[in-house]
């Protein structure tokens, strides 16, 4: 017999009402609970409306976007990711259902058990993703953007961002600047050990002392109050500093500004490189050398790889796709002053 959501509550003793709130993550449970009745799930193997699905006759042809609308997202650059993936489904003539990531498993759960998707894309991916075990389990495929610290089992598309750092620090040392700083995401990003921000900057950090330069690497703020006061900072502990990273899209014209206020050039006194779209990159004065983060590029892939999931799920599917980073040279940097 197929189990039920009362098999679930009775091996992890709960009340039934416990599991669906769970699965619904409609009402706040304790972390000690959430996890119990999760391990439940997993141990009996429940998926919400099997009975459905075992009747459905066809997909649904509705893919979900697992979107990370919280604190440290840039929010024009997550569209972007967003806007790809939304108009790449659609020439597969999927629709896309948006899910919010702060659902945790249980909103994975919540769809992928359902008849409402075919497959997820997930963003925001942190190291120690909790979501992780359970995509691995999930009877739908995945696709993650991003890059887990085991992404053993799973597809996975994201800009290498470890050689995206060490690019940055390549171009400036070929420019002869011996004492580096990258001004990175937000604190809350690192905080949650999110991938893209600890990849780029441990990426940054090797390269930079490969080379036997001077490096520091900071979590960087977005306001304008904020930036001016950590630059500050920054250029008073380290008067030598000629070369700057900014891996912080919302902080970039901040950085910028920050430098021309303290009386530093740029790039006469400090080159700037920065990991961003092109288009934030052109707009800047001066124009910022950047490294791109292809999020069309990245958005496309993800689905195309879905794609290929759901149509022949027995077809090899590549694990980890990390697109080269790609720097190209602007305004706002030169070589440093002998």
């Amino acid at each position: 017999m197929p189990v039920t959501i009362a098999d679930v509550a009775r091996h992890a003793g709960v009340a039934v009402s416990t599991v669906s709130y769970v699965l619904s993550g409609k009402r706040a449970i304790s972390a000690g609970t959430r996890q119990r009745v999760l391990a439940s799930i997993r141990t009996l193997g429940y998926h919400p409306h099997a009975g459905a699905r075992a009747l459905a006759s066809k997909r649904a042809n509705v893919i979900a976007l697992v979107l990370p609308l919280r604190a440290g997202m840039h929010l024009p650059v997550l569209m972007q990711f967003a806007t790809t993936v939304v108009t790449t489904a659609r020439t597969h003539d999927q629709d896309v259902l948006l899910v919010t990531a702060d659902e945790g498993e249980a909103g994975l759960l919540r769809v992928a058990g359902s008849a409402l998707v075919d497959g997820l894309i997930l963003m925001d991916v942190e190291l120690k993703d909790r979501r992780v075990p359970l995509l691995r389990e999930l009877p739908r495929p995945s696709v993650l953007i991003g890059l887990p610290a085991d992404p053993a089992g799973l597809t996975c598309v994201d800009l290498d961002f470890a050689g995206a750092g060490a690019r940055c620090v390549e171009h400036l040392a070929g420019l002869a600047h011996r004492e580096l700083a990258l001004l990175g995401a937000p604190p809350v990003v690192y905080d949650r050990n999110t991938s893209y921000a600890v990849r780029t900057r441990a990426g940054f950090l090797a390269a930079a002392g490969e080379r036997g330069l001077a490096a520091a690497a900071l979590p960087c703020e977005e306001s304008a109050e904020a930036v001016h006061a950590e630059v500050a900072e920054l250029l008073a502990r380290r008067p030598g500093l000629t070369g700057l990273v900014v891996h912080n899209e919302a902080a970039v014209s901040h950085v910028l500004a920050a430098l021309a206020g303290l009386g530093r050039r740029v790039p006469e006194d400090v080159s700037v490189v920065a990991i961003c779209p092109d288009e934030l990159a052109e707009r800047a004065r001066p124009a910022l050398t950047s490294v791109l983060v292809p999020a069309e590029q990245v958005g496309h892939r993800a689905v195309t790889l879905l794609m290929r999931q759901l149509s022949d799920p027995a077809r090899a599917v590549p694990e980890t796709t990390l697109l080269p980073p790609r720097l190209t040279v602007r305004a706002s940097t030169a070589p440093a002053a002998r």
